[in-house]
């Protein structure tokens, strides 16, 4: 018999209830849905962090997610509003790796795939001078 380490051990809730241990108990699922909301908080958290918008916030629409989760991974297509003018391909690939980081360390899952949908890119208000003569 090998000793029981200390995950293994019930906890209070366990021992009270006659409960197995939580890895006999079963798997958690997460829905489809509630991981494209994770994805989509996480997308806006790193379009601030890495993109931010001009100034002018009314013109830029909050990213969106969805998401495929199939045997405990994820596959997650984002689309979103860029600031113009940026370095988008090494933006984008930033905000991939945010994303795909903490929807992995929210939910468990391993992110296989994340693409990244660049709707528009947005200038500041006062770029649209015109043209220059």
């Amino acid at each position: 018999m090998s000793p029981r380490t200390r995950g293994d051990r019930p906890g209070p809730l366990a021992r009270a209830t006659g409960l197995p241990p939580p890895a006999e108990r079963g798997a958690t699922i997460i829905p489809d849905k509630v991981v494209a909301r994770i994805a989509a908080q996480a997308a806006r958290t790193a379009q601030s962090r890495r993109a931010a918008p001009p100034p002018d916030r009314s013109r830029t629409a909050a990213p969106s997610a969805d998401a495929a989760v199939r045997t405990g991974s994820v596959r997650l297509h984002l689309a979103m509003d860029l600031p113009y003018p940026t370095d988008i391909p090494h933006i984008c690939e930033r905000i991939q790796r945010d994303v795909a980081e903490q929807v992995t360390r929210l939910t468990g899952l391993e992110v296989g795939e994340v693409i990244l949908t660049v709707r528009r890119l947005v200038t500041a208000a006062g770029g649209n001078r015109g043209r220059v003569r």
